[in-house]
């Protein structure tokens, strides 16, 4: 029997800079009424369902399309305009950093597949800089 190996996955990273204290934009990453003001795109609306903020914890959310441009692209692609994902903390460092994995399992013709994030948050004088590192899709 031989080991088949797995090629490695692309990692996307994006940093930016906010002038707000880090406890604020922590606030944003873990807590109902963080997520739900701004997680998901334009033209959608996000509602925690539930929320366990901790190493092996979950975040469960519906995200539902609200814009007109996006209930019409949802329903030409045969999607449901409200979609629940779950999120699974891995470790959770208050104010530095959290891990999570998610399925990515909303993208028609495509098997379910993990997708792993990291969120850095670095404390500097004139604010936050943030560093969000995740698995390509």
């Amino acid at each position: 029997m031989s080991a088949q190996t797995q090629p490695a996955r692309r990692r996307i990273t994006i940093e930016r800079s906010f002038q707000a204290p880090v406890e604020e934009v922590w606030k944003l990453w873990t807590t109902k009424e963080g997520i739900e003001s701004w997680w998901g795109p334009d033209g959608f609306e996000v509602k925690v369902r539930r929320l366990d903020f901790r190493p092996g914890g979950e975040l469960l959310y519906a995200m539902s399309a609200t814009a007109p441009d996006q209930i019409d692209f949802m329903k030409k692609a045969g999607m449901p305009l409200t979609t629940e994902s779950l999120v699974t903390y891995t470790d959770v460092v208050p104010l530095k950093r959290l891990t999570f994995t998610q399925m990515a399992d909303f993208i028609p013709g495509v098997s379910p597949y993990a997708v792993a994030t990291t969120v850095e948050f670095d404390t500097k004088p004139q604010g936050v800089r943030l560093v969000l590192t995740l698995d390509a899709m």
